[in-house]
């Protein structure tokens, strides 16, 4: 009957002098009982499991029972003896030698961290009475954490063995030197035997109730018997006889709520595979000593401040006035001595037993009864002893050993020899070393190999903590790998491994707060912080006469006397031990760190897999080419289409069941097939990350090269497993996503392929050793096409834009559709942008042909094909980008498919006979028309500047420049053919005041003076357009005076604008001269003087304005002269190439200076004339004016026209200003 407690403390009394009780009847409750005994030592036990059913009323003997005749059940099973009755102890006849090992595997959550040491009951004893004891005293002793494990290392049954299979010869004759040259086998004496056996008796006289005697069959009347048995078992086998055993199946955990069971653990060792061939000592057949928790129950004590998990089997009664009593049997001839009262009064402690009852007996003869309190045990005559110094004893031994034992993994050997008070420790692990024995033949060895990694496992499972224990985690594991042999162990060396490389968190932020905690001092093995410095402040047995190897130990304490001193071996370490985790904020270092131990255990696995493969055998050390070969730009999109097509097929979930073995050997469903997967998408994720780090530095060969390992392990994975789990399918669409990312920058920066060719092909001797892993599954071929690095930048935005089809495909098939929305959302933006830059490329490849172009022929087939391909990939975009009302760069495909319409009007310009530009054709009017509903289309997507003001500025001008070309290639090139001239007029009039509403003449931006000087050409043109109607319409008076008013509003306004602009004299000058014709053409139709001398002086003073454009003029103009007579400045420039650098247009200006000087020479002459005609006499003022104007008149006449254009610039500002003095006097004498 197997019980497990659930922790739940029992009520008890404490107190010196009470009696303690101890609930019973529920053995679903965990026993909790703190004894505190004369106030000087604290003991607190709780049973963690408990096989024995709730103590039972033990039986009276009768006074003279003979307890030499057995009783009729005497070695019959016995629920309440236990295992004390059939091994006929009152505790553990003989302990095993991993018997620490099973309780560690059952409770495994304090080991390493909350207990101090794991042992069973009689060893503890055994070490707290070496100071009161002349016996040997012989105990392996392993660490894990902070936690000692010591079990039993009986020298004499291991020898016994070593002389039958040659094993541990060494150690053997290390011995012999050291302590007994003609070492032999010691038996037990006779009397040793029948003391036992008339106790194992008394305990089933004791359970039998009635006290009688009854007869056994078959001859066991004979008491020799039992001693016999027992005796024919005491030479029976406790060490394993062999290391080539398969396993079977084991108990499962006594510990509740522990489960070992996660992706870490292996479970409980007897069911590791049997191809692992795993040693005799996970066998659980009926003579197994393997790692089993065999204990009737397994308590937590608390000594003092020491914590233990201590295995017993003592029988424990109970009934009436005392619940729990502990049964011993005493000769009345022999008095009790110390040693048997620590005994005693350990064990009481241990099982929270508050009373001893003693049976007396004189030579097998029943004498009487005793009940003894626990708290009085150190009190009974002749075995009197201090509860202080055994407390001391056992802070001093433990001290002691967490000092001198500080490296895991090592068995260290603590012995004391017969009669002898010293007691020395040695490491086992070293002489073995260094006798050059196999690390196998330490039969310590994988036990506590595996007890590191369960450890390990189980902390790996605490996610909430775990973060912490990174680098306890980390140590476990590397110390278990390095105790194992991979040819024996692979799967143990494989999956700690990849606990290891689980360790380095690949998405973990550089500045993630708490990271400075996982960095400690130590060691990788080791627990002291200075070892060197241990055997220094150790006392040493200063006689090295007689003990010739003492050289060896470790550690000596030089008298057993020593030990009861208080505080004389106090650790100077830390409680807790430090640890190494190499923390690093480079993700390449983490993620190198991860890839070592990958291929660490893909290297396990693979050594373990039987059957050979077919694949020719690879060099591991010669890199696999990645196959890089410059593609034929005449390879056209369908070409790649084709070649390209196998990569949707793989990205989907594979429905086939595999149910034959792997290409390399692995059967499904094997540890070496499950933990290949994990590797592969470790390696895989690994790669990833790399890949994202590479392209974040700009370094896309770098980044290529590693998604491109990445997408190979994701091809081995698939190679392998049966079906896709949604997160390994979610990843791989966030590998093709950066795959297209990689690709799409890498055709945005052309410039640099040489280099990125160089980071592409170079490769690690890991990287090679894990494809060649890989290629062990598969070919790893099916990504090749989206990870080459072509030259070839249609290609690489081709390949791009698959790569995010493929991962969009994968995101909304099957269980992914509600699973990542977010990234479905990223993926859909990535699209979008995706099959705008192919839009863009195949806009710009149409333009660039039409301007490769030598005559203006009619569109050509390519150039068409361009158009559809760029409109078919701004459709798609727009549509993904709607898909999750991304509402800005919907506006800026239909500004970008607004474009491409009006690249498609410039490619259908009309072309005369005489190759000149022909009239405004009807396709070129449509297509404008198109990108005119697009941009509006995008405005209202936009809906306000407010909501991204960048692209609604970009639109508004785009906009407004189309509606002006438009107006302008009407206005310029008028389709006279199939219009009239109003309806023309119309739609320009139409088109300008369009253009002119989008203007943004308030807002202060880098556009505005672009606006300003739109805005200023608009009315221009729109002015001289109706000049022109002005000049032109006859008949229709009321028309002739609307169209002279829109003109001198029209001039006004564009004359303010130019004025406001500081770079646009030539265009001002332009204006005002046409104003000044406009004047000249009414006054030619004007019959009075009257009305022609004020129309001659309004032009004359439209002409004083002009002197604002000339300063300019003349101001650039003296710049690029004192520019060309700098030293060193070219002689051979010509007076355009000047001009241009400063961006004055002085062929321009020498056209508007040949129009300025004829205009005003004519004003000033019509009104010289004028003047001088009237019939009345003039007055003062206008004989001075007619004289100024005379003199203005003759220097213009007397003007070189041959001279620089400076000077004539220079006369032209002068006469203007001798002309503003004439026209300010005039207005100062108008003015009121």
């Amino acid at each position: 009957m197997s019980t497990e407690e659930d922790g739940t403390p029992c009520p008890v009394s404490t107190g010196h002098g009470n009696e303690d009780q101890v609930e019973s009847g529920d053995d679903n409750r965990q026993q909790d009982t703190v004894i505190c005994l004369g106030n000087e030592i604290k003991s607190r036990a709780v049973v963690k499991y408990s096989a024995a059913p709730p103590p039972a009323t033990y039986a009276l003997l009768q006074e003279k029972t003979d307890l030499k005749l057995p009783p009729a059940n005497w070695l019959r099973e016995s629920a309440q003896l236990g295992a004390a009755g059939t091994t006929v102890l009152g505790s553990s006849s003989k302990n095993k030698p991993f018997s620490s090992f099973g309780m560690a595997y059952d409770f495994i959550d304090s080991i390493g961290n909350d207990v101090d040491v794991v042992s069973d009951s009689e060893n503890i004893k055994k070490l707290l009475k070496i100071p009161y004891s002349k016996s040997h005293v012989s105990m392996a002793v392993h660490r894990v954490g902070r936690t000692l494990l010591l079990d039993e290392l009986d020298i004499q049954e291991l020898f016994m063995r070593s002389s039958q299979t040659g094993d541990w010869t060494w150690l053997k004759e290390f011995y012999q030197r050291l302590v007994d040259q003609k070492w032999q086998r010691k038996k037990k004496s006779k009397e040793h035997w029948y003391q036992k056996a008339i106790l194992s008796k008394f305990l089933y006289y004791s359970i039998n109730g009635d006290g009688s005697v009854e007869p056994i069959p078959s001859d066991s009347g004979n008491p020799d018997q039992g001693e016999e048995e027992c005796r024919g078992d005491e030479f029976g086998p406790s060490w394993p006889a062999t290391f080539t055993s398969s396993p079977s199946d084991s108990a499962s955990s006594k510990e509740d709520g522990v489960s070992v069971e996660n992706k870490y653990a292996l479970g409980h060792l007897a069911s590791v595979p049997t191809e692992q061939n795993l040693p005799t000592l996970f066998n659980e057949g009926e003579n197994s000593q393997g790692v089993r928790n065999d204990f009737v129950r397994n308590i937590l004590w608390t000594f003092e401040d020491i914590h233990m998990l201590v295995g017993s089997n003592m029988p424990i009664f109970g009934g009436g006035r005392y619940p729990a009593v502990s049964l011993r049997l005493r000769d009345n001839n022999k008095p009790i001595n110390i040693l048997t009262g620590i005994d005693y009064w350990l064990d009481n402690l241990m099982c929270n037993v508050p009373e001893l009852v003693m049976c007396f007996h004189v030579n097998g003869i029943v004498q009487k009864y005793e009940m003894i309190k626990t708290e009085d045990i150190p009190d009974l005559e002749n075995s009197t002893f201090s509860t202080r110094v055994v407390k001391d004893i056992a802070q001093n031994i433990l001290s002691f050993l967490k000092s001198n034992c500080t490296r895991e993994g090592h068995t260290y050997w603590l012995f004391k020899a017969s009669g002898s008070d010293i007691v020395k420790l040695y490491d086992l692990t070293t002489l073995c070393e260094e006798a050059a024995e196999e690390k196998c033949q330490n039969p310590f060895t994988l036990p506590v190999a595996v007890l590191l990694y369960k450890v390990a496992s189980n902390m790996m499972m605490k996610k909430s903590q775990n973060r912490k224990h990174y680098g306890t985690i980390r140590t476990l594991l590397l110390n278990c790998v390095k105790l194992l042999d991979q040819e024996r162990h692979p799967q143990i060396i494989a999956s700690a491994n990849y606990m290891l490389s689980e360790l380095f968190q690949l998405d973990e932020r550089a500045d993630e707060d708490g990271s400075d905690s996982l960095r400690a001092g130590g060691s990788e093995d080791s627990y002291s912080e200075e070892e060197e410095e241990d055997d220094e402040e150790l006392p040493v047995d200063s006689d090295g006469s007689d003990l010739p190897d003492d050289s060896k130990a470790v550690a000596v304490i030089k008298s057993v006397r020593e030990l009861s001193v208080p505080e004389k071996y106090k650790s100077t370490h830390q409680i807790r031990p430090s640890y190494i985790f190499p923390v690093s904020h480079d993700k390449e270092e983490r993620c190198r760190h991860v890839l070592s131990y990958v291929l660490k255990g893909l290297k396990a696995v693979d050594s373990s897999i039987k059957k050979e493969s077919d694949l020719p055998a690879a060099d591991p050390n010669t890199p696999i080419p990645l196959k890089y070969e410059e593609r034929n730009p005449s390879t056209g999109p369908s070409t790649v289409e084709q070649e390209i097509a196998p990569l949707l097929d793989r990205v989907g979930p594979c429905e086939e069941d595999f149910k034959h073995p792997t290409r390399s050997g692995m059967i499904p469903g094997s540890w070496q097939y499950r933990m290949k997967l994990q590797l592969f998408i470790k390696a895989s994720k690994a790669y990833f990350v790399l890949s994202d780090a590479a392209t974040n530095l700009l370094k896309y060969g770098r980044a290529l090269r590693y998604i491109k390992l990445a997408l190979q392990c994701h091809d081995a994975y698939c190679s392998v497993c049966s079906s896709l789990h949604p997160e390994v399918m979610l990843f791989h669409s966030q590998c093709l996503s950066l795959c297209g990312d990689i690709q799409l920058m890498l055709a945005q920066n052309a410039s640099n392929r040489a280099a990125y060719l160089e980071e592409y092909s170079y490769q690690t001797k890991e990287d090679q050793e894990i494809l060649h892993s890989l290629h062990r599954e598969c070919s790893c071929q099916a990504f090749n096409l989206v990870t080459d690095l072509p030259m070839d930048a249609e290609y690489q935005l081709f390949v791009s834009c698959k790569c995010y089809e493929a991962a969009y495909e994968l995101l909304t098939t099957g269980d992914l559709k509600d699973h990542s929305p977010g990234q479905l959302a990223q993926l859909l933006k990535r699209l979008g942008n995706i099959r705008n830059e192919m839009g863009v490329f195949y806009m710009n490849q149409a333009a660039a042909l039409q301007t490769e172009k030598e005559e203006k022929k009619s569109v050509s087939v390519a150039e068409q094909e361009m158009w559809k391909k760029s409109f078919s990939y701004f459709e798609k975009g727009m549509k993904d980008f709607e898909a999750i009302r991304d509402a800005t760069n919907t506006a800026l495909l239909l500004c970008n498919t607004g474009r491409l319409m009006r690249i498609c009007a410039q490619g259908h310009c009309a072309v005369s006979a005489d190759l000149s530009r022909g009239e405004f054709s009807p396709e070129e009017a449509l297509y404008y028309n198109k990108a005119i509903d697009y941009y509006l289309r995008a405005m209202k997507s936009l809906g306000a500047r407010d909501s991204h003001t960048a692209v609604w500025d970009s639109v508004n001008w785009e906009l407004s420049t189309t509606y002006f070309t438009l107006a302008t290639l009407q206005q310029d090139y008028a389709p006279l053919s199939r219009k009239a001239q109003e309806q023309i007029e119309r739609e320009v009039t139409e088109a300008m005041m369009k253009s002119l509403k989008y203007c943004d003449l308030q807002t202060e931006s880098a556009r505005q003076p672009l606006y300003q000087y739109r805005a200023a050409t608009i009315h221009h043109r729109l002015a001289s357009m109706y000049h022109s109607c002005f000049r032109n319409q006859v008949g229709d008076e009321h028309l002739r005076k609307q169209h002279r008013s829109l003109a001198e509003l029209h001039y006004c306004k564009a004359v303010r604008l130019f004025l406001s602009l500081k770079d646009t004299p030539c265009e001002l000058l332009r204006t005002q001269l046409e104003r000044v014709a406009f004047a000249e053409f009414q006054m030619s139709a004007q019959n009075s003087n009257a009305a022609k001398l004020k129309t001659l002086s309004g032009a004359l003073e439209i002409m004083t304005e002009t002197r604002h454009a000339f300063r300019l003029i003349h101001k650039e103009l003296l710049e690029e002269q004192s520019e060309a007579e700098a030293p060193g400045a070219s002689e051979s420039l010509t007076v355009s190439e000047s001009s241009a650098s400063s961006g004055l247009n002085t062929q321009e200006v020498l056209k508007l200076v040949g129009v300025f000087e004829p205009s005003i020479s004519f004003l000033l002459l019509h009104t010289v004339k004028l003047l001088t005609a009237s019939k009345r006499k003039p007055s003062v003022k206008e004989e001075e004016a007619v004289k100024m104007y005379k003199q203005v008149y003759s220097k213009l006449l007397r003007a070189d026209k041959a001279a620089p254009l400076l000077h004539r610039v220079a006369l032209c500002l002068e006469l203007l200003d001798q002309l503003a003095l004439q026209v300010e006097s005039r207005d100062r004498r108008v003015s009121p």
